[in-house]
């Protein structure tokens, strides 16, 4: 199956080269998007510039799975709501999308145009737990700023066949209970409305792609299975 992999923020898409490796081995054709903004070097990219290309990515496969890491879950969405009949099935690891109006990733403030990584006390706990200094260095040393007008970009939403899409999320810092109270009390709405809905444990933290790569590849397999 066509899987198209996408990183969230200050991540370029090397950060799926492991995931995409045991993919290959198990049959997939994986895919990681380039990003305006985060693959290129640029700092003008907007939201919907990485629409875009995911949006072209989707146009370009065979009805592919799209799997969104974190920030990114919500462009994995969107890719479902433009592409409904195109898409699937989502897979969101670690994140959640925005509804309709929110923005897309405004959680620190930008500086000169960008919004760095802020260090990791913002992760201290399970977000990071597994992250040894050197592990923490090695990713810290591949990230790059997102642009401004990525981060504070608008998502919108405009069709609602999105929540015919099958949707697998993979919780990897929280667990399924965890994420199925937050649903239940309001605070994911597009995952509430969602008509397919599966919940996977990962035994690790927020960035599976480096920490667990083959079991992450092996949930992903197993949801692909499922199409």
């Amino acid at each position: 199956m066509d899987i198209l992999l996408i990183a969230g923020l200050w991540l370029r898409r090397s950060i799926w080269d492991d995931v995409a490796r045991h993919l290959v081995n198990l049959g997939h054709q994986p895919l990681a998007v380039a990003l305006p903004g985060a693959d290129d070097g640029g700092t003008s990219a907007t939201h919907d510039d990485q629409l875009a290309a995911v949006l072209s990515a989707v146009d370009a496969a065979v009805r592919p799975m799209v799997v969104g890491h974190s920030a990114a879950s919500s462009l994995a969405w969107l890719a479902a709501d433009r592409r409904p009949e195109n898409v699937s099935r989502v897979v969101l690891v670690g994140g959640f999308p925005v509804p309709d109006g929110g923005p897309y990733a405004d959680f620190f403030p930008p500086v000169d145009g960008v919004v760095r990584f802020p260090g990791w006390e913002p992760f201290e706990g399970p977000d990071a737990a597994d992250l040894d200094d050197a592990a923490r260095r090695e990713l810290e040393s591949g990230m790059v700023p997102v642009p401004e007008r990525v981060a504070k970009g608008t998502v919108r939403l405009t069709d609602e066949r999105r929540f015919a899409v099958p949707i697998t999320l993979i919780c990897p810092e929280f667990s399924p209970e965890q994420a199925t109270a937050w649903i239940d009390g309001g605070h994911v709405p597009e995952l509430a409305s969602a008509a397919d809905l599966s919940l996977v444990d990962i035994d690790t933290g927020h960035w599976p792609m480096m920490t667990r790569p083959a079991a992450l590849a092996r949930i992903l397999d197993d949801a692909a299975r499922t199409v």
